[in-house]
């Protein structure tokens, strides 16, 4: 399915970004002004205005476009967005803005990540002009609703450029990264799994820590993951990343004392998943390998870059 009903008031629809299912999506509130959550990179825009149609909304109806964080799969498709969107106003961290009005170096980031799948997952990046930017910082609020308001706060691990978006009505976060990821694929065996999200190049696993800890005390009961869906077992997440984000540093740092090579720290991550997945009897053939293999190769480049620049200050 492309579009879930999440609540009375909220949609998601499936973005197919790197053309995988259940990947990355793009929350639609239907309020009083139309907000969408995650513009998701431009590969996506056709998915998401499939979906406003599927769902009888009119682009130009839609007031607001908040992104989490500025990472491509994240904001990438925000400028194509807006063209489709006439009316709406973008939504974004204070440390984001000038990075979408001129995402070059945006783009020399993701190409290094990348490489040649750079045009495939994210072409293209189109600037956003700074009119129709609006910039909230941490426990700004945004009225779309007469019912209906929500709150921001800056939660730093991720990127240093994110923040989380506080629904009162459903007291449900928008978590973009910082929670980590949600392997909806997982759902149908019965497992729930979410792990650490340590992408380059601001991964900072203490940060990371305090903002989980932070979202904690907001009497969540339930997270919208940017990747991907919702859970409404938040103990269990935050238990899952406590769990995994130690694991995750400490099995980069012994890669990196020994052999700094981040193809080595994604099979050893690999491998620590992987008989996660087989005590609960997964097989390894299953479709959520495609997008944990992708996911772990990004995290390593995170982990050992952060490793790298802490050990440059020693």
């Amino acid at each position: 399915m492309s579009i879930v009903k999440i609540s009375p008031n909220i949609s998601l629809i499936d973005g197919f970004d790197s053309g995988l299912e259940y990947r990355t999506g793009t929350y639609v509130l239907h309020e009083e002004k139309v907000t969408l959550l995650e513009s998701g990179p431009s590969p996506s825009v056709p998915h998401v205005l499939n979906g406003l149609r599927e769902l009888q909304i009119d682009p130009k109806d839609v007031a607001y476009i908040i992104v989490t964080h500025i990472h491509l799969d994240h904001a990438g498709g925000a400028g194509l967005l807006l063209e489709h969107c006439p009316n709406a106003t973008l939504v974004v961290h204070p440390r984001g803005a000038r990075h979408l009005i001129d995402p070059s170096r945006l783009i020399i980031g993701a190409k290094a990540v990348y490489n040649e799948q750079f045009d495939e997952f994210f072409h293209p990046i189109i600037p956003v002009s700074e009119e129709r930017i609006l910039i909230k910082k941490d426990q700004e609020t945004l009225k779309i609703g007469s019912h209906s308001t929500l709150s921001f706060f800056d939660t730093p691990g991720h990127s240093a450029h994110h923040f989380c978006i506080y629904d009162e009505n459903t007291k449900g976060i928008f978590s973009g990264d910082t929670l980590g990821v949600h392997y909806k694929l997982l759902e149908k065996e019965g497992y729930h799994l979410v792990l650490p999200s340590t992408s380059p190049s601001q991964f900072d696993p203490d940060a990371m820590l305090q903002s989980i800890n932070r979202i904690e005390q907001l009497d969540v009961q339930a997270i919208y993951f940017g990747h991907y869906g919702a859970s409404f077992q938040p103990s269990l997440v935050f238990s899952q990343l406590r769990q995994w984000l130690p694991v995750f540093v400490s099995t980069g740092e012994s890669v990196f004392e020994h052999q700094n090579n981040t193809k080595k720290l994604r099979e050893s991550l690999l491998h620590l998943v992987q008989k996660d997945l087989d005590d609960h009897n997964i097989p390894r053939n299953h479709p959520v390998y495609e997008h944990i293999n992708l996911d772990l190769h990004i995290c390593s480049l995170g982990i050992i870059d952060y490793l790298q620049k802490n050990n440059s200050k020693l």
